[in-house]
């Protein structure tokens, strides 16, 4: 088979549908991948509009432009759109399109998770905008603090929309972060260690887990105070036993790692794009990596930093203080190290480098000012000021657009096969970079002033106006220079001048395949020696195409392709992709009816929304199945490797772990806002206690022994299913116990306690549902001979649930029963 034969038969296996209708089917990364970045840029034009609403607002004192309702509308949903619809999804886009191509695969570790994901996010952004277009967005400030987000304070139902519309798009940030996570931990390239792994793996790899950990407080949050306006349950109310600062906290938790989850995925790009501009080698390969694992480490310390002026005691405020002051060590590595990347190399003022050069010169003022309002005493003065916002932008432009667009033109040529023919790209970052420090620095100045944030105008004797004026022209020219950057962009798309495969000679893998990049990428996987393969190998595409690497060899159309050892990189298992479905797009339409219904109130329709997810799950999940087991299977250059479904620890078993790495830190969270009502809300102890019960004790502790003890049984049984029945009586023991939790708690709607017994009750119970859905669905593949001895992959996957069930019943049934013991 030659090289032209071996491509014809690939993209027969691995291409998307032909036409409009694959893009509701495709689970293929680069579809996918295009798909997140073109939505992502979608949502940046409409954030970038509202921008300069708020701007023409603020441009002169007494603006009739927008009344005050409408005015918290546009700044709300600016700031929504820019975190959570554009940031985020701009680096899932990114990284969807290139991981699999840096790391030399050919895919993804869930192809169908992906899909899943990004219909969630459109789908969830779609129902923002149409709050907007309605007159009903969001009017709380994207940060959605109480009581004003309260029922009291915010009765319509604009602040339901955030609160459900972005826990509905944080389903896509969590699919893809576990997607990711296990993509670059074991989908790589064979020889490719981890010392070897592309510098933007690891960088994406910390986000990654960054989003894992750092999400779940804001989407507990969310349902929190959605409970509370939708239900009654008091837990931001102090009358009630609640306190408002817990949404903070809650908040904060998220929303300080957030800027670090934005910025990480953009030092990546510059520390892959930096060294080829610079014609060298990335200097302090192993210092960057460390800065940024410590980077992510130190992120999570940091959060009380936006609370200063609430009263936290002095301890606190020393100790956030220098937590604050500290991060700035490791971003100084990483500053540092790309400056030396530079002075051992010849930089080339490419359009790319431009970009790079303006981060440098927007981010580090961003971090100056960010170390100013680490001190105390600034921060009481500065905080709530136009001076904050400004400091908030300059990190955020500075240390991810300017990254963003700079990646964008590097690999543009890789997303196109195409050159540059019209050279406005110049013109577009000259007016970028001016119009830019024009808003902001003028916004440092004001807020030094004591211009408020979010205020809808201002009088003219406070001085401000000739500011302010100065600020908003700067960000229309900044607007522009946006508009001709993108014009630029789609005159690239649209000139059919054919470019050369790599362009930069750049050393990374994502530049030994064709461009564009076929369905497949690879005809056939690299052997990696080194961080830069194609440095290394001038010829690796042509060997590659030739079918000289791994899998060389189309088989029985099979889209497949290899994991490897974590840490060494060695093979050590088969992996054959499902092919192109509809069920991701279904799946996140009834999920999106789930969410819509909590929305309107229409609580009948959430049970049928909740079965319809269940039964296609089932039938997802059923699909994956095989009846025959498969041998070990030649993977070229003599090696032999066990397929997936005989592995203990197969791809499922990995992206459940670190999906319940998520749901650990979620069931943590609502420990922590348990404990914190209860040791620094007014209002507590509470009117009355949950009342001990021996039996509930003693069924729910037989429950949480027998089910993990009977699932490792089944695990090791060549007949599991006696185990696996043992197992579901266990599981039910504990759903019964969780239900009676429920019904037996103090009126929940009368204090913070009796609520919060509510959510974990209920917590409890909805995992033992799922545990319970997952036995009968594993019973029901060994009853269809989906089990044998070699395949068995499925029951360690299982057995995770059914041990994190046991541990979370556990803790439920202490905070539930425990004090009323004490007292």
């Amino acid at each position: 088979m030659n090289a032209l034969q071996r491509h014809r038969r690939l993209t027969e296996i691995w291409a998307s549908d032909p036409g409009f209708r694959g893009w509701f089917s495709t689970v293929n990364h680069t579809d996918l991948g295009r798909m997140f970045l073109a939505t992502a840029f979608f949502f940046f034009i409409v954030g970038g509009i509202l921008s300069m609403l708020i701007r023409a607002q603020l441009a002169t004192p007494h603006s009739a432009f927008a009344g005050p309702e409408i005015y918290n509308q546009i700044f709300t949903m600016h700031g929504t759109i820019m975190m959570f619809l554009f940031a985020i999804p701009t680096f899932e886009g990114l990284a969807i399109y290139l991981l699999p191509k840096i790391l030399g695969t050919r895919d993804l570790a869930f192809p169908r998770l992906t899909a899943y994901g990004f219909w969630c996010y459109v789908f969830g952004g779609t129902m923002l905008l149409v709050s907007m277009l309605l007159g009903i967005a969001p009017d709380g400030g994207w940060f959605m603090y109480p009581p004003l987000s309260g029922p009291l304070f915010s009765p319509g139902i604009n602040t339901d929309f955030w609160l459900i519309g972005i826990t509905f798009v944080e389903i896509s940030a969590i699919a893809a972060a576990v997607e990711l996570t296990v993509s670059i931990l074991k989908y790589r390239a064979p020889g490719m260690s981890l010392d070897k792994m592309p510098i933007f793996a690891w960088y994406a790899l910390v986000t990654a887990l960054m989003i894992l950990t750092g999400f779940p407080p804001l989407i507990l949050g969310s349902v929190l105070l959605e409970l509370e306006r939708a239900f009654g349950l008091p837990f931001f109310q102090v009358d009630l036993g609640g306190d408002s600062l817990l949404w903070q906290h809650l908040f904060w938790l998220f929303g300080h790692p957030e800027v670090y989850i934005i910025f990480l995925p953009a030092a990546g790009v510059i520390s892959t794009v930096l060294p080829v501009m610079c014609r060298t080698t990335l200097l302090g390969y192993g210092w960057i990596v460390a800065a940024a694992v410590a980077l992510a480490f130190l992120s999570f310390g940091l959060w009380v930093h936006h609370m200063f002026t609430t009263g936290i005691p002095h301890m606190g405020l020393a100790f956030f203080s220098a937590a604050s002051t500290l991060v700035a060590v490791p971003t100084g590595v990483q500053i540092f190290a790309w400056i030396g990347t530079m002075w051992k190399g010849r930089p080339e003022l490419h359009l790319p480098m431009l970009h790079i050069l303006g981060f440098f010169f927007t981010f580090v003022i961003g971090g100056l000012t960010g170390v100013m309002v680490a001190v105390v005493p600034f921060d009481w003065q500065a905080h709530d000021t136009a001076f904050i916002t400004a400091h908030l932008h300059y990190v955020l432009f500075g240390g991810f657009v300017f990254p963003i667009f700079a990646g964008i033109y590097y690999w543009l040529p890789h997303f196109t096969g195409r050159k540059r023919f019209f050279r406005l790209g110049e013109l577009a970052f000259g007016l970028i970079f001016a119009g830019f420090h024009v808003t902001f620095l003028a916004m440092h100045w004001v807020g030094l002033l004591g211009q408020r944030r979010r205020i809808p105008t201002y009088a003219p004797e406070d001085g401000w106006t000739t500011i302010n004026l100065i600020s908003s022209v700067g960000s229309f020219v900044l607007t522009i220079g946006i508009a001709v950057l993108l014009i630029d962009v789609i005159l690239h798309v649209l000139t059919a001048v054919r470019g050369r495969r790599n362009p930069w000679n750049a050393g990374t893998l994502e530049w030994a395949m064709m461009t564009p990049a076929p369905a497949y990428n690879f005809a056939s996987l690299p052997h990696v020696t080194s961080r830069e393969p194609v440095a290394e190998d001038p010829e690796l595409c042509v060997a590659l195409a030739r079918g000289q690497g791994y899998l060389g060899e189309p088989r029985h159309g099979w889209r497949e392709t290899l994991t490897v050892d974590i840490a060494s990189g060695t093979p050590d298992y088969h992996v054959i992709y499902p092919a192109n479905t509809r069920l991701p797009i279904l799946m996140s339409a009834v999920t999106g009816v789930f969410f819509l219904s909590l929305l309107l109130k229409f609580y009948w329709t959430i049970p049928v929304a909740m079965i319809g997810v269940a039964i296609l799950a089932w039938r997802w999940v059923w699909g994956l199945g095989l009846k025959e087991d498969i041998p070990p299977q030649g993977i070229g250059r003599g090696q032999e490797v066990p397929h997936a479904a005989s592995v203990a620890r197969s791809p499922g078993w990995w992206g459940t772990t670190f999906l319940l790495t998520a749901n650990a830190t979620f069931f943590g969270s609502l420990l922590f806002g348990f404990a914190f009502l209860w040791t620094v809300a007014p209002g507590w102890p509470p009117p009355e206690w949950l009342a001990p019960s021996a039996l509930e004790l003693g069924i729910g502790l037989a429950g949480i022994v027998a089910a993990p003890i009977a699932a490792r049984l089944a695990r090791r049984s060549q007949a599991p299913l006696p185990f696996l029945a043992i197992a579901g009586a266990g599981i039910l023991a504990i759903g019964a116990v969780c239900a009676a939790l429920m019904l037996r708690t103090p009126d929940p709607t009368g204090h913070a306690y009796g609520a919060t017994l509510l959510v974990l009750g209920g917590y409890g119970l909805f995992h033992a549902a799922l545990a319970a859905l997952m036995v009968a669905f594993l019973a029901a593949r060994v009853r269809r001979g989906f089990v044998s001895p070699l395949r068995r992959a499925e029951l360690p996957i299982v057995g995770l649930w059914i041990d994190y069930l046991a541990t979370i019943a556990l803790l439920i049934l202490l905070a539930g029963h425990l004090p009323g013991l004490l007292s």
